[in-house]
């Protein structure tokens, strides 16, 4: 699972440091993708394979099946971790995500993202707003149960 938030600076290649905490679910590879914001989601091997499967079962008749397909398959790359733990993030993707010098490493869970700092920021923010929070959780109907 992909927790925390981490800094870390590209190199003049566009490698990137992963944190060390994710290193051991990436060891088949991931894949970068386009992100759902103006940010990129970093999927591992399995998970980018199980979605690409569903994908492809969609039938190629039906405009938004062919959209959701350019959408991921146009905008990701296949990545390896170097032996120093790195990803190359390509130069096409660190357009669309304006990510330059440096980037925020956000784990979600599932997969991870990478955030240009100055796109993190409001993120980031709206994360804060206690009472939208309230709201986001009074959806998932949380109640603390007696494990005893």
């Amino acid at each position: 699972m992909f927790l925390g938030q981490y800094r870390h600076n590209l190199d003049s290649k566009g490698r990137l440091t992963v944190p060390a905490r994710f290193r051991d679910s990436l060891t088949t590879g991931a894949y970068v993708t386009q992100g759902f914001e103006q940010n990129l989601m970093v999927l591992a091997a399995p998970g980018f394979e199980a979605i690409s499967q569903r994908i492809n079962q969609m039938s190629i008749t039906d405009p938004t099946a062919r959209e959701l397909k350019r959408l991921l398959f146009a905008t990701a790359d296949y990545v390896e971790l170097d032996k120093n733990g790195r990803i190359l993030v390509p130069q096409f993707l660190r357009e669309t995500a304006h990510i330059e010098s440096e980037a925020v490493v956000v784990g979600v869970g599932d997969y991870f993202e990478i955030w240009a700092p100055t796109a993190w920021e409001p993120q980031s923010s709206r994360m804060q707003d206690t009472n939208a929070n309230a709201q986001r959780f009074a959806a998932l109907d949380l109640g603390l149960t007696d494990t005893d």
